[in-house]
């Protein structure tokens, strides 16, 4: 007998092909049976006039905390995703040594956007090895997850505070070795990042910042002999010098696995860069590597604060007043000489122009205010507030962020919700160079909305703009993202594998409004919204959502290297 018997439905089951009308039967975790099914099951879903399609993939997410105080790893599972890798950008949580775990809060804090004091009341941080910290999470999970170990973790448990510093020979050694044991005991691979948008708790550049090309090409070298893992790294902001892409291709070279970098904004206003960017998958084709872009599924929404201050502390100047303390930073931020400086810093020429719109604070949106007096300014341009007011746009800025105690959220007018953009954004998802799916869902949890790009891509590019048919969208967050993370039998409708399941309502499907819910550990708020149309979640054969509900299920698999993955072999090693 069944488990599951899902009748009725459209197949979509991720190749590609074309839909049809068919039924599922799932046992032991399996899809033991795909078509006309006799066989009788201990519950029947009907599934007529909905689809029926595999569970989703986010290749980008940083849940390695989250997962501590939701277990359910929401609101991706609402969203009808049913694997995740963290780890992301080399930010893992794992390996850790005692004296690491206060920098490494700090660090999320600042650079992911996640509050501290969440981190410091919801996670135990009381493992040490990259297995020790695996086997707590064992048999809790709801949806499937893997975490890659990340490069500043690794030099902070090293080096200590000489992270910020270029490694010796000795201390290499002793990261290579203890990535290589992270790697045996789990880690899906290696990540890292050299963004100067990345900075730690103290405003100072992340660990991995500090390494040198050398560093990064030995590093991921030791991926060669650890089957099933990959790379992801963070190149810079912008168009990428020969010497990024000859970096890139040396990583994947020496790693013999591909490697993807995060993120490739696609705007009309980026085309040009965007572009570029591109051809670093082109470099390393040429010279045997695999090389791809991550990109979002929608256009890029960016809420900023003087709270937090990240994106703000890459502009020249800003990151010593953003390290400062809440009090100390008010104060700075209301004297004139301050804000002449960082309005400089903000305008500087050298500024990359994906990071240009963030510093034009004439074009910004206050969204949320918290206090009486700031009241007025919300859902309003500061440009026209400036105009009225007979006052600087600069000054409107900090003046309203102050009054706020500096929890002011504005949104930078980033463009990119025109029709020449979807157009664009559409040939982008379908260059075999690119993988849809940049959510950093668990990340910037006041800041992004990008969490729910599957739902978005259902509605926004196959429903409302006509960028891809269903089958192609369902494809790229199916079977494109698990073939590349070598993900052993999962990402499509097959007899015989993993039973990871989405019904859901093309007409419907999508995601509800976005507003802030309260519910992290010491009552801190993330931005969050619901799914739409998405009615039933299946992960390894058990139901985690129904309508919209939480089943109670934890069947997700925390994902180990080599047993739940494989290799995914670059050309040179093909």
């Amino acid at each position: 007998m069944l488990d599951y018997l899902i009748k009725g439905g459209t197949l979509v089951d991720g190749t590609g092909a074309p839909r049809r009308s068919g039924n599922v039967g799932v046992k032991d975790g399996r899809i033991v049976a795909v078509g006309s099914i006799d066989e009788a099951a201990k519950e029947t879903i009907d599934a007529t006039g909905k689809i029926v399609a595999p569970g989703f993939v986010d290749v980008h997410t940083h849940y390695d905390a989250q997962v501590f105080w939701d277990p359910d790893i929401s609101p991706s599972s609402y969203h009808g995703v049913t694997t995740v890798f963290a780890g992301n950008c080399g930010f893992s949580v794992a390996p850790l040594v005692p004296e690491a775990g206060d920098y490494l809060m700090r660090l999320l804090a600042k650079v992911e956007g996640m509050p501290l004091q969440a981190l410091q009341e919801g996670v135990p941080w009381n493992w040490e090895s990259f297995g020790s910290y695996l086997d707590l999470l064992e048999g809790k999970m709801a949806i499937n997850i893997g975490f890659l170990v990340g490069h500043s973790a690794i030099r902070r448990v090293v080096m200590g505070e000489d992270s910020d510093k270029p490694a010796s020979r000795e201390q290499l050694d002793a990261m290579k070795a203890l990535l290589k044991q992270s790697l045996a005991e789990g880690g899906m691979g290696f990540s890292s990042s050299q963004s100067p948008t990345h900075n730690d708790g103290n405003g100072q550049p992340v660990p991995s910042r500090a390494a040198t090309p050398e560093e990064l090409v030995e590093l991921a070298g030791c991926l060669k002999d650890y089957p099933g893992t990959l790379l992801e790294f963070i190149p810079s902001v912008g168009p990428f010098s020969d010497e990024r892409k000859q970096l890139m291709t040396d990583m994947s070279l020496a790693a013999g696995r591909s490697l993807n970098w995060n993120v490739m904004i696609v705007t009309r206003g980026t085309k040009e860069i965007f572009e570029a960017q591109l051809t670093a998958s082109d470099y390393a084709a040429e010279r045997g590597a695999e090389v791809k872009a991550l990109t979002f599924a929608q256009p890029v929404s960016l809420r900023i604060n003087l709270w937090s201050g990240f994106g703000l502390d890459s502009f020249p100047g800003w990151a010593e007043v953003l390290a400062l303390p809440i009090d100390d930073r008010k104060k700075a931020f209301a004297d004139p000489a301050v804000r002449e400086k960082l309005v400089r810093g903000a305008n500087h020429p050298d500024i990359p122009l994906a990071l240009k719109a963030t510093g034009n604070f004439k074009r910004m949106l206050v969204e949320e205010t918290f206090s009486e007096t700031t009241k007025t300014y919300e859902g309003r341009v500061i440009g026209d507030i400036a105009q009225e007011e007979g006052r600087e746009p600069s000054d409107v800025f900090f003046d309203i962020a102050v009054a706020d105690d500096l929890k002011t959220t504005f949104l930078p007018n980033l463009g990119g919700d025109d029709e020449e953009s979807w157009q664009l954004r559409g040939k982008v998802w379908k260059d075999p160079r690119t993988l849809v799916g940049a959510s950093d869902a668990g990340a910037h949890l006041d800041m992004i909305d990008t969490f729910a790009f599957s739902t978005t891509l259902l509605s926004s590019g196959v429903r409302d703009h006509g960028l891809l048919s269903l089958e192609e969208a369902v494809h790229e967050i199916t079977d494109r993202p698990a073939r590349f993370l070598g993900l052993k039998e999962r990402g499509r409708l097959e007899e015989g594998w993993h039973a990871d399941l989405v019904v859901f309502d093309a007409d419907s499907v999508g995601k509800g409004p976005i507003h802030t819910r309260y519910d992290l550990p010491a009552g801190a708020g993330r931005l969050y919204c619901e799914a739409e149309g998405i009615e039933h979640v299946f992960v390894n054969g058990q139901e985690i959502v129904r309508n919209n509900q939480l089943t109670g299920s934890k069947p997700g698999l925390v994902m180990r290297s080599g047993r739940d993955t494989e290799t995914v072999p670059i050309p040179a090693n093909q």
